[in-house]
């Protein structure tokens, strides 16, 4: 077996090949608009047709225990392989709103067995520093989230036409799948189920601790993903409204998103020093002023406050991923530890489709101000969070 310290690495490209699956139509959406003939609001839907599938996967993945049962590794490598084909699908030139709607749910599904996974190999190899190694993990998924938008500043040139960030993506999906069936075995703190017990589920519920963690990572979910689905949006409203700013929208979408992949690893070592509830409630908070500041800062004419600031957001909104699993981690049962952190997922994902519905409504409404109501989750999450530590 591989060192523990060959084996992070390895985790964490997987991770971020796999997981550039998540926003590869996000990063494509003006080409799907004119290709396909979809209105404005297929963004929303979009974008949550990947989260509805992620939370379905989650929810059949938790009932099952599939990732405490079987090798996590291969249910790594087999999610990968469904969730590269079904991306690939997007390419076809017989799609519309319906047959988008259903590839990216499956490979919202195949997602399911990705990330939350990849959380469970890592915490199966590191009994101790999990927060730090969490840290690279969710890095790994907030760059492979933006990586898309990265691939697509070099489109509209006979270079990269856009079919290819999703061939592109989906290639890189399959590499880090092998990549953990080939290189990966099953952790030493690993604690096989031998069979399924439907309780579990609810068990893993039971202490109070993981309940708190949870809350907290509830509220964070309300803000991260609609946050990251209205980067390029903002943007581009942006230039709309000052036709004199010069930046190039997807190249500071992957910046705005990519840059909080460094703060999960910061706030890892970080919480050595802070502990980890209060390092994640500091960039919960921080997060949560973001929101209620955005359309003061969204008026200025200045596009490099603008982007200044947006950087600054994406640097707190995902910084306290990492935490809150690290502390759904270290709360469960060691059996039922993949089970635990899959459900939270489930439910975290759930959350982020009200979210994206209801601010994807808001914006036709009011633009500059409907991203200020994501201030919500942060306020919940810090209310839950400030109740239990008393």
């Amino acid at each position: 077996m591989r060192p523990a310290k060959q084996i992070l690495p390895l985790i964490v490209f997987s991770q971020f090949c796999c997981t550039s699956l998540w926003f590869a139509g996000n990063a494509v959406m003006p080409e799907l608009y004119l290709n396909f003939n979809l209105n404005k609001e297929a963004l929303g839907h979009l974008t949550a047709a990947v989260q509805f599938g992620f939370i379905t996967g989650t929810l059949i993945f938790a009932f099952l225990s599939l990732a405490d049962r079987f090798s996590p590794s291969k249910l790594f490598f087999i999610s990968a392989v469904f969730g590269a084909i079904f991306n690939l699908g997007i390419i076809l030139d017989n799609n519309n709103l319906n047959s988008l709607l259903l590839l990216r749910f499956f490979t919202g599904f195949s997602l399911a067995g990705i990330y939350p996974v990849g959380m469970k190999i890592a915490a199966d190899y590191y009994d101790k520093g999990l927060g730090k190694s969490l840290g690279y993990l969710v890095g790994a998924l907030v760059l492979g989230t933006a990586f898309p938008h990265f691939l697509k500043t070099f489109t509209g040139t006979e270079e990269l036409p856009w079919r290819l960030v999703i061939i592109a993506t989906s290639l890189f999906a399959l590499l880090g799948g092998l990549l953990i069936l080939l290189f990966v075995p099953n952790g030493p703190f690993r604690k096989a189920k031998g069979k399924f017990k439907f309780n579990a589920i609810f068990k893993a519920f039971n202490n109070k601790p993981l309940r708190s963690a949870a809350f907290g990572y509830f509220g964070h979910m309300w803000e991260l993903y609609t946050f990251w689905a209205f980067v390029p949006v903002i943007l581009t409203a942006y230039k709309l409204s000052f036709p004199t700013s010069d930046f190039n929208i997807s190249l500071w979408s992957f910046v705005i998103i990519g840059i909080g992949g460094v703060s999960c690893v910061l706030g890892g070592y970080i919480s050595k020093h802070l502990g980890v509830k209060k390092t994640a409630s500091i960039a919960l908070l921080l997060s949560g002023v973001c929101c209620l500041l955005f359309p003061l800062i969204f008026l200025e004419t200045s596009a490099t406050i603008l982007l200044i600031f947006l950087c600054f957001w994406g640097i707190t909104v995902v910084a306290d991923s990492p935490l809150f699993s690290t502390l759904v981690a270290n709360n469960a049962v060691a059996e039922n530890k993949g089970t635990a952190l899959t459900i939270v997922n489930s439910i975290g994902f759930a959350i982020t489709i009200v979210s994206l519905q209801l601010i994807n409504y808001l914006h036709q409404v009011a633009p500059v101000y409907s991203l200020s109501f994501l201030s919500l989750g942060p306020a919940f999450g810090l209310w839950r969070i400030m109740k239990k530590s008393k």
